[in-house]
């Protein structure tokens, strides 16, 4: 759970996404929570890998998210932990998403959970899947990067 300069405090982080998709674009979301939801983000007890959004009847929804039930409420009070999530993005916003999803191919990911003045966000990339040979051209680049910068630190 690291501070950004930003003053957000970021809860989970999908770093997974960023090897398998080129982000090309990203959107800011809220989500819409129950109580022992917002409990368990708070302690970092969420899990962004598999999920995914997709945009049903004009609203965005997350899905595949795991957002643990929380410890020390009753199971009365608890949620489901991949229960669908709906997401809170403006009407014109989700427009311009459905047109670049359907016509372009591309794919809404979550990226990061973070707290925003109190509140819990969503940053939400459209991407596009990498090809094997994209992955391995990122991987040649990080190693190449280590190299020099190990070798500026000798110097």
């Amino acid at each position: 759970m690291a501070k950004t300069g930003s003053g957000h405090k970021i809860l989970s982080d999908n770093r997974k996404a960023r090897y398998l998709y080129e982000i090309l674009d990203t959107y800011e979301a809220g989500i819409e929570l129950r109580g022992t939801e917002v409990k368990s983000i708070r302690e970092g007890r969420a899990n962004l890998r598999d999920g995914y959004v997709l945009i049903r009847n004009e609203e965005a929804v997350l899905l595949n998210v795991h957002i643990s039930p929380h410890k020390t409420t009753g199971n009365y009070f608890n949620h489901d932990p991949l229960r669908t999530r709906r997401l809170l993005l403006h009407k014109e916003e989700i427009r311009k998403l459905i047109g670049k999803v359907e016509q372009k191919g591309l794919t809404l990911i979550p990226l990061k959970l973070y707290l925003k003045s109190g509140w819990v966000k969503v940053a939400v990339g459209l991407g596009r899947g990498k090809k094997l040979h994209d992955k391995r051209e990122d991987i040649k680049r990080r190693d190449d990067q280590r190299q020099i910068q190990r070798a500026m630190k000798n110097f």
